[in-house]
């Protein structure tokens, strides 16, 4: 049984792309080796691999723990900056149906503004209390 030559157009499509990856991940390794083999080696210091920050030593632990209201308002800015990605849609096809385009996207709106002022009223943004 031959394949269909609608098959084999197809993959023979994806050959060039193949070459380059296979050229792309030769390269990075063949770079890679040559540098260790090549690259210099110095003894290592611990006073030069010490942490150097704004030409003071560091005083404590770099790996504090943050607040979780910081890892709040980050989800919180997400779940709100997502939610003007569904403006575009509705924005493409208000032409359409104008007036039920409009009242969806006042529901909408209203639904996003009722879950903002729950955040506000909960001090889930308010920084002060900390």
């Amino acid at each position: 049984m031959t394949p269909c030559p609608a098959v084999i157009a197809t993959v023979s499509e994806y050959v060039p792309v193949l070459v380059m990856l296979i050229f792309a991940v030769s390269f990075a390794g063949f770079s890679l080796v040559v540098s260790v083999l090549l690259g210099k080696k110095a003894p290592t210091n611990p006073v030069k691999d010490a942490a150097y920050e704004c030409g003071m030593p560091p005083i404590s632990d770099a790996h504090q723990r943050f607040s979780v209201k910081f890892y709040l308002v980050a989800i919180l800015f997400v779940l709100f900056d997502i939610e003007v990605v569904f403006l575009y849609p509705w924005a493409v096809q208000f032409q359409a149906m104008p007036a039920f385009l409009f009242a969806e996207m006042l529901v909408f709106i209203g639904i996003l503004f009722l879950g903002w002022w729950y955040v506000i009223r909960k001090g889930a943004v308010d920084w002060s209390t900390e």
